[in-house]
């Protein structure tokens, strides 16, 4: 399915424009939104939550910082022992997850963009031993477990998304780095979604484990056991629906977002197919042209600019339990998506008046929003709750 948005109007002027945007600022405050919004505190360009047992929150910042904060607001000082970034472009910190055994052994995962040779980075992801104190914590008995391969030059594209799932595998998204290519590449563990256990190696039964055997004519080189599937572009949401199968949601290139449901050893196409075209306004054949390739649960045309996935699975909003919540960036909206089997539509969608990078199930059920904004401007954590 692709979802076409109808075109706009033209804007209005002057003191029409400025009365005509109060009113429906007015509007969508008070009736516009099936739920209301609570500001908690701001953060310089946050990327990703996590809940604590306690029911506090680990939040990412770009820059390096890792804070723990409480839900009336309270922040901590940045954790000690975080692994040094690359900040630049869509680089930085990134994502933050619990081990699934976290209440007894205190694991966490922390992606990142890792500096390289020669002006190149790549995506890494870290295990750490998190320490909580009084006033923050440090990371202790860190191992990096993953990197992307090659490191590349370029800001772009990292993906780094990363869930466990309920059998305690490790899942990553891998951004193509804006190298297009890497996404079909075998040799390259670019442009794929990436399955591993819990110590970064390759689980025995993924899909591509024996594809040296199977294809004696590729050099041994390679990362080929870490494949569960292929042909992504920059997957930025990874999440687990209520029957346990994963879903992904991806930028495209110039619209075309998608998202997946991801199967194993499936390839999504790109960059051989897209239902969006090249930013420099070359055509990308649709995926209806190569029907070898999976073709997307939901495509956006135009984009939505997707940046986090989260399947809802609590009892707070009683009618969205299993509905999917695709973060907008450009969009600048929150996006519900209606699952069903194999099959996904949108169903609705807020204007939250900033760009959204991440979104979190509270324990309560409550949804918890990250706004992606920078420096004086600051991206706000929200709560949504039901309105009333």
């Amino acid at each position: 399915m692709i979802h076409r948005q109808p075109l706009l109007r033209p804007p209005l002027r002057g003191i029409a424009a400025v009365a005509a945007l109060l009113l429906a600022a007015c509007v969508q405050a008070q009736g516009d939104k099936p739920f209301a919004v609570e500001p908690v505190t701001s953060f310089d360009e946050p990327w990703a939550m996590a809940f604590l047992p306690d029911e506090r929150l680990l939040v990412t910042e770009k820059k390096g910082n890792l804070l723990v904060v409480t839900q009336d607001g309270g922040k901590s000082r940045p954790i000690r022992g975080v692994p040094d970034v690359d900040y630049g472009g869509q680089g930085g910190l990134g994502d933050v997850v619990l081990h699934p055994d976290f209440a007894d052994n205190g694991v966490i995962y922390l992606s990142y963009a890792e500096a390289g040779v020669a002006d190149t980075r790549g995506a890494a992801v870290l295990r750490a031993t998190l320490n909580l104190t009084e006033r923050g914590g440090r990371l202790e008995d860190a191992e990096v477990i993953w990197r992307q391969y090659p490191k590349v030059v370029g800001y772009g594209h990292y993906g780094h998304r990363l869930a466990f799932d309920d059998e305690g595998y490790l899942w990553i998204t891998s951004g193509d780095r804006q190298k297009f290519t890497p996404a079909q590449d075998m040799q390259s563990n670019m442009g794929k979604v990436l399955r591993l256990l819990e110590d970064g190696s390759e689980p025995a039964d993924n899909p591509f484990v024996n594809y040296i055997e199977q294809n004696p004519l590729v050099d041994d080189i390679g990362v080929y056991g870490e494949f569960w599937s292929l042909g992504h572009r920059n997957p930025l949401g990874i999440d687990f629906g209520l029957d346990g199968r994963l879903w992904v949601i991806e930028m495209g290139p110039a619209h075309g977002d998608e998202l997946n449901l991801i199967a194993r050893a499936e390839n999504y196409g790109y960059p051989t197919v897209s239902e969006g075209d090249h930013y420099d306004g070359r055509e990308i054949p649709d995926h209806d042209t190569r029907p070898e390739f999976a073709e997307p649960a939901v495509a956006w045309v135009p984009a939505i600019s997707p940046g986090d996935l989260m399947i809802y699975k609590g009892e707070l909003f009683g009618g969205w339990r299993g509905d999917a919540f695709a973060a907008g960036l450009s969009s600048r909206t929150i996006v519900r998506i209606e699952l069903d089997g194999d099959s996904a539509s949108e169903a609705e969608r807020w204007d939250m008046g900033a760009r959204i990078r991440a979104l979190a199930e509270g324990p309560d059920g409550a949804i918890w929003v990250l706004e992606d904004e920078r420096g004086d401007s600051r991206g706000r954590l929200l709560r949504l709750a039901p309105a009333g």
